[in-house]
Protein backbone atom coordinates (compact mmCIF):
# COMPACT_ATOMS: atom_id res chain seq x y z
CA UNK A 1 0.00 0.00 0.00
CA UNK A 2 1.05 3.57 -0.63
CA UNK A 3 0.04 6.97 0.66
CA UNK A 4 -0.26 9.68 -1.97
CA UNK A 5 0.02 13.25 -0.73
CA UNK A 6 -0.78 15.90 -3.31
CA UNK A 7 -0.52 19.66 -2.84
CA UNK A 8 -2.72 21.40 -5.41
CA UNK A 9 -4.41 24.72 -6.13
CA UNK A 10 -7.71 25.03 -4.23
CA UNK A 11 -9.87 25.69 -7.29
CA UNK A 12 -8.77 22.34 -8.77
CA UNK A 13 -10.08 20.29 -5.81
CA UNK A 14 -13.48 19.41 -7.30
CA UNK A 15 -11.95 18.35 -10.63
CA UNK A 16 -9.40 16.12 -8.89
CA UNK A 17 -12.01 14.63 -6.54
CA UNK A 18 -14.37 13.81 -9.42
CA UNK A 19 -11.55 12.31 -11.51
CA UNK A 20 -10.42 10.09 -8.61
CA UNK A 21 -14.01 9.00 -8.04
CA UNK A 22 -14.24 7.96 -11.72
CA UNK A 23 -11.26 5.59 -11.39
CA UNK A 24 -12.73 4.00 -8.26
CA UNK A 25 -10.88 5.78 -5.45
CA UNK A 26 -13.45 6.81 -2.86
CA UNK A 27 -11.47 7.64 0.27
CA UNK A 28 -9.69 10.98 0.34
CA UNK A 29 -8.69 13.38 3.11
CA UNK A 30 -8.46 17.10 2.35
CA UNK A 31 -6.67 19.76 4.39
CA UNK A 32 -6.44 23.45 3.68
CA UNK A 33 -2.80 24.51 3.63
CA UNK A 34 -0.59 27.47 2.86
CA UNK A 35 2.83 27.33 1.31
CA UNK A 36 5.15 28.39 -1.44
CA UNK A 37 7.68 26.85 -3.74
CA UNK A 38 9.52 28.32 -6.66
CA UNK A 39 6.91 31.03 -7.20
CA UNK A 40 7.82 32.52 -3.77
CA UNK A 41 4.49 34.28 -3.31
CA UNK A 42 3.49 37.56 -4.87
CA UNK A 43 2.98 41.26 -4.10
CA UNK A 44 -0.48 42.77 -3.63
CA UNK A 45 -1.77 46.30 -3.20
CA UNK A 46 -4.26 46.98 -0.38
CA UNK A 47 -5.53 50.50 0.37
CA UNK A 48 -2.53 52.00 -1.30
CA UNK A 49 -0.01 49.92 0.64
CA UNK A 50 2.02 47.19 -1.01
CA UNK A 51 2.57 43.95 0.88
CA UNK A 52 4.07 40.56 0.09
CA UNK A 53 1.99 37.40 0.28
CA UNK A 54 4.58 34.72 1.10
CA UNK A 55 2.26 31.79 1.72
CA UNK A 56 -0.24 31.01 -0.99
CA UNK A 57 -3.44 29.03 -0.37
CA UNK A 58 -3.15 25.35 -1.27
CA UNK A 59 -5.05 22.13 -0.63
CA UNK A 60 -3.39 18.94 0.58
CA UNK A 61 -4.96 15.64 -0.48
CA UNK A 62 -4.12 12.37 1.26
CA UNK A 63 -5.03 9.04 -0.32
CA UNK A 64 -4.05 5.53 0.74
CA UNK A 65 -4.45 2.90 -1.96
CA UNK A 66 -3.23 -0.49 -3.11
CA UNK A 67 0.09 -0.59 -4.95
CA UNK A 68 -1.59 -1.51 -8.24
CA UNK A 69 -3.67 1.73 -8.21
CA UNK A 70 -0.86 4.18 -7.44
CA UNK A 71 0.27 4.94 -11.00
CA UNK A 72 -3.30 5.44 -12.21
CA UNK A 73 -4.13 7.68 -9.23
CA UNK A 74 -1.02 9.82 -9.76
CA UNK A 75 -1.72 10.21 -13.49
CA UNK A 76 -5.32 11.17 -12.70
CA UNK A 77 -4.27 13.79 -10.14
CA UNK A 78 -1.68 15.24 -12.53
CA UNK A 79 -4.16 15.49 -15.40
CA UNK A 80 -6.93 17.04 -13.30
CA UNK A 81 -4.75 19.46 -11.28
CA UNK A 82 -2.51 20.74 -14.06
CA UNK A 83 -2.99 24.34 -15.23
CA UNK A 84 0.40 24.64 -16.93
CA UNK A 85 1.35 27.60 -14.76
CA UNK A 86 3.81 27.83 -11.89
CA UNK A 87 2.40 26.68 -8.55
CA UNK A 88 0.42 23.67 -9.80
CA UNK A 89 1.76 21.67 -6.85
CA UNK A 90 3.57 18.47 -5.96
CA UNK A 91 2.77 14.80 -5.43
CA UNK A 92 4.54 12.67 -2.83
CA UNK A 93 4.30 8.86 -2.66
CA UNK A 94 5.09 7.14 0.65
CA UNK A 95 5.03 3.49 1.74
CA UNK A 96 2.31 2.44 4.22
CA UNK A 97 3.06 -0.44 6.56
CA UNK A 98 -0.48 -1.11 7.73
CA UNK A 99 -3.98 0.33 7.87
CA UNK A 100 -6.47 -0.49 10.61
CA UNK A 101 -10.18 0.30 10.45
CA UNK A 102 -11.08 1.36 13.98
CA UNK A 103 -14.72 0.22 13.84
CA UNK A 104 -14.05 -3.39 12.75
CA UNK A 105 -10.37 -3.95 13.47
CA UNK A 106 -9.70 -4.95 9.84
CA UNK A 107 -6.09 -4.66 8.67
CA UNK A 108 -4.41 -4.00 5.35
CA UNK A 109 -6.19 -3.39 2.06
CA UNK A 110 -9.51 -4.58 3.50
CA UNK A 111 -9.40 -1.55 5.84
CA UNK A 112 -9.05 0.91 2.98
Amino acid sequence: MKKIEAIIKPFKLDEVKDALHEIGLMGISVTEAKGFGRQKGHTELYRGAEYIVDFLPKVKLEIVCADNLVDRAVETIMAAARTGRIGDGKIFILPVEDVIRIRTGEHGEEAI
